[in-house]
């Protein structure tokens, strides 16, 4: 057999198996209690609308010609009025030209790291942070350095080329940046003269609390104009409407949404303008009642963990209570291996979930995990934090 391993590129090196793909793989076995998967609850995807969106363009002869040919690379144009508009109402005034459709935020992020990232340079990311994104930055063979929080200063001497941040419900924590601690951020950026990229894979799953301005309308507030900013920001509909629509975005200026759909010409040409004109309808017009339904279920999902973990949990347990999303952070006394007790969780107890070394950049963090609340009824969730708590106090 040829050994493909002498052939690789030296970046190959660095593409390893998402340990949350692997683990995923754990949901075909039907006694597993998984709080491993980020993903949504199937039952409550808008299956009979997009079946009559499908039918509806189909159906029509001028409509289906455009979603079954050839697209323009920045994306179907009346989508991106529709996110122009959103944008708009959330503090960021746009204009089409602004936004880039995307095959789900996951490409938006393998774009934004082959046009920024050379080979060596410093990126700053929190400590943990998206698995996802480490992934798609890897290949281009960054440095990574740790993104300094409130009231922290960045001491590294190299110069970052960029930032990258979830600002509210973080994967895999949970957490949520305030107003404060968005604007020191944007302090940061300006100060060292570095773009910030933020992910808003969830905006629209918040429980609790108060709505909080993305970095990039406060950028625009100060400068006067999307043009005059460093924030990029990035959004999908995997989590509002559905993963398999694969519909990510990318907003920003001008300047760099024009270089970025070179990039997108030379990837994939542009996103099935099918699946976009699909989720320009569904957007348009159910998507507040199809997210409301999600957040009042996710949010009971949500607040059985916590009350399991509070019942159950030894008292050194400490974990996040997040406003929104789909994650728990738990960390555990140091003594802890959580890859080895997921070993130990899955062969004796039938309970799945993430190692959180998998989300730092150093694989640091080996006494934290992830758990997932978004898939799982509240019954289901009990028996599983019991089982698992059983485990960790044993």
């Amino acid at each position: 057999m040829i050994n493909w391993n002498n052939y690789y590129a030296k970046r190959a090196d660095r593409m390893q198996a998402s340990e949350i793909r692997e683990i995923l793989k754990l949901l075909d076995q039907p006694d597993i209690i998984s709080f491993a998967g980020g993903i949504p609850d199937p039952k409550f995807f808008p299956t009979k609308e997009i079946a009559e969106v499908c039918q509806r363009i189909l159906s029509n002869p001028e409509r289906s010609a455009v979603a079954l040919q050839y697209a323009v690379s920045e994306g179907y144009l009346p989508l991106r009025e529709y996110l122009a508009k959103s944008m708009g109402e959330i503090g960021v005034p746009c204009t089409p030209q602004n936004i880039l459709i995307t095959n789900g935020s996951q490409q938006a992020l393998d774009f934004l790291g082959k046009l920024l990232i050379s080979t060596g340079d410093t990126v700053l990311v929190t400590w943990p942070t998206y698995l996802g994104a480490l992934q798609a930055f890897n290949a281009y063979e960054p440095v990574y350095a740790k993104l300094p929080g409130l009231g922290e200063s960045y001491t590294e001497t190299a110069k970052p080329k960029f930032g990258y941040i979830t600002p509210e419900f973080q994967n895999p924590t949970g957490t949520t940046l305030n107003l404060e601690e968005r604007e020191a951020l944007l302090n940061l950026s300006d100060t060292l003269d570095m773009p910030l990229i933020e992910d808003h894979a969830y905006n629209k799953l918040r429980y609790d609390g108060a709505t909080v301005p993305p970095i990039l309308a406060l950028a625009i507030k100060r400068a006067g104009s999307i043009e005059n900013t460093k924030i990029l920001y990035c959004g999908t509909f995997s989590k509002s409407i559905v993963p398999s629509l694969r519909i990510g975005w990318i907003v920003g200026g001008k300047d760099i949404i024009r270089k970025l759909v070179l990039v997108k010409q030379a990837s994939d040409l542009h996103v099935s303008p099918f699946t976009q004109m699909i989720a320009h309808e569904i957007a348009s017009t159910v998507m507040e009642t199809h997210t409301a339904k999600t957040r009042k279920v996710y949010k009971e999902r949500r607040d059985a963990m916590l009350a399991a973990l509070e019942r159950y949990m030894p008292r050194d347990v400490t974990w996040t209570k997040p406003e929104g999303g789909m994650f728990v952070w738990v960390t555990l006394p140091e003594r802890f291996d959580s890859a080895k007790l997921l070993e130990t969780s899955i062969e004796r107890i039938r309970v799945a979930f993430v190692p959180g070394s998998a989300f730092f950049p150093d694989r640091s963090g080996h006494n934290t995990l992830r758990l997932n609340f978004s898939l799982n009824e509240p019954a289901q969730i009990e028996e599983g934090i019991k089982r698992l708590a059983g485990l960790i106090g044993n």
